[in-house]
């Protein structure tokens, strides 16, 4: 493993554990999606499948049962534990990811995966549901008018640990002769959609204000 993977792997679970902690903190899960974190739910699911039946090692198993984990009580203290579920904003949270973007998801997995067995298939479909995971949240941070700093720091630790992981790639690509054009495509388009919030959350870090995104107003 290198630097650049096990950067990325850490920002990613500084991300889940500043999100735990804001909602625990706050006792409020406004301004935070949780349809989003279902999404992700589903991307460790399908990803992780192999935990059934292949031990690579010790970092490798802890980290995939923590995301799977601390996703899915992300997830039930949104929607089933009070007083934070109270505070849940469904009428905001709502774009219909399981309309708009799993059955293309799905179907690109389908046609981009290298094997065609189910774990092969869940895990190439996981890519690409990953990849615009963060639309929900994007879409609940615009509808809303200022953001909380805990949840931009959430969202800014997420963007960043994919861009370590495209390091990584790069990385290895040339190290290792590592090739993985699925996993590229899905991790620069995810990139992508994170390049307009990064910009206002680094303007919000530099004046040293609250986030907010234009339309919010």
């Amino acid at each position: 493993m290198n630097l650049f993977r096990l950067a990325g792997d850490m920002l990613h679970l500084a991300s889940i554990l500043l999100l735990v902690i804001k909602l625990h903190k706050s006792k409020s899960c406004v301004g935070v999606s949780c349809r989003m974190q279902e999404m992700y739910a589903i991307v460790f699911c399908c990803r992780y499948l192999d935990l059934l039946w292949s031990f690579i090692s010790v970092y490798n198993t802890v980290m995939k049962l923590v995301f799977i984990t601390t996703t899915l009580y992300l997830v039930w203290l949104m929607r089933c534990k009070t007083p934070i579920c109270q505070t849940y904003e469904r009428s905001s949270d709502s774009f219909p990811y399981e309309m708009y973007l799993l059955g293309p998801c799905f179907l690109l997995g389908l046609l981009c995966t290298e094997e065609y067995t189910i774990p092969d298939v869940l895990w190439s479909s996981s890519i690409w549901i990953e990849s615009v995971a963060i639309v929900p949240q994007l879409v609940l941070l615009q509808s809303i008018h200022e953001v909380e700093n805990l949840t931009s720091d959430f969202v800014g630790c997420m963007g960043a640990y994919r861009m370590l992981y495209i390091l990584n790639w790069v990385y290895r690509y040339f190290a290792e002769d590592f090739v993985n054009v699925t996993g590229w495509i899905g991790g620069l388009v995810q990139t992508a959609l994170y390049c307009d919030f990064f910009y206002y959350y680094a303007k919000s870090k530099w004046y040293g204000s609250k986030l907010v995104l234009p339309g919010s107003e």
